[in-house]
């Protein structure tokens, strides 16, 4: 899942980018709101955590503006704001959850978790599968015919993409997009390496060889079953 925060405060941006990190989520940052707009105008994201005070387009108005173009993406607003009239501000210019800092993390965290349960594309987290791959997005466990497979967040993320995809061509970059930070994108050979990587985990787990097809000059799809 991809979380965008805006925050201006960098210390707190770095912290709320670790910790979210931490929990598997891609996380991009933006640091004003007319960035922020810029970005989920460009990249599908599965929740906002959106500052109220911001440079050059503030968090109210972007929330605004999100939800007069019948954007439903859940917001939680972060202020440090802590009165009724700040808070009823917030929640009529759209937002879906209001804290006031400074906060707890383990609640920040417990409020991201109920805001994408809410969300009707996020809401089931159902299990993924291809032939006798079983994915459980839930608990990151993976399957091949009961046989299971460790594997690192990323690679995870991949192998989720890709059951997801399912015959749809997934080029390097559009990898890169979907599962890396706009502030941390690797090389398409960090791609390269984590395809490889899979297939051997696959095969060891038996797998046949070639699930994960390259489709030259284009890139990766999952083998017809």
């Amino acid at each position: 899942m991809r979380i965008l925060v805006v925050e201006d405060d960098v210390q707190l941006a770095e912290m709320l980018m670790e910790a979210l990190s931490d929990r598997q989520y891609v996380v991009d940052v933006a640091q004003d709101g007319e960035q922020a707009w810029n970005f989920v105008n460009g990249l599908e994201y599965d929740l906002v955590v959106l500052d109220i005070t911001l440079p050059k387009l503030d968090g109210v108005s972007f929330c605004q503006r999100l939800r007069s173009r019948n954007n439903t993406l859940p917001v939680l607003m972060l202020t440090a704001r802590d009165t009724l009239t700040d808070k009823i501000t917030g929640l009529d210019a759209g937002a879906d959850d209001y804290m006031v800092k400074p906060f707890e993390m383990p609640e920040l965290m417990a409020r991201i978790r109920a805001l994408l349960r809410r969300n009707s594309a996020a809401a089931s987290f159902p299990n993924l599968s291809w032939g006798n791959l079983h994915l459980n997005p839930s608990t990151y466990e993976v399957t091949y015919a009961e046989q299971s497979l460790h594997l690192t967040a990323k690679e995870f993320a991949l192998l989720e993409l890709m059951v997801s995809s399912g015959r749809r061509v997934l080029s390097r970059a559009g990898i890169i997009e979907r599962i890396w930070s706009l502030d941390d994108p690797p090389s398409e050979e960090t791609v390269k390496s984590h395809i490889k990587t899979l297939r051997n985990k696959l095969r060891e787990a038996g797998a046949p060889d070639g699930l994960i097809e390259t489709v030259h000059g284009l890139g990766y799809r999952l083998k017809q079953l």
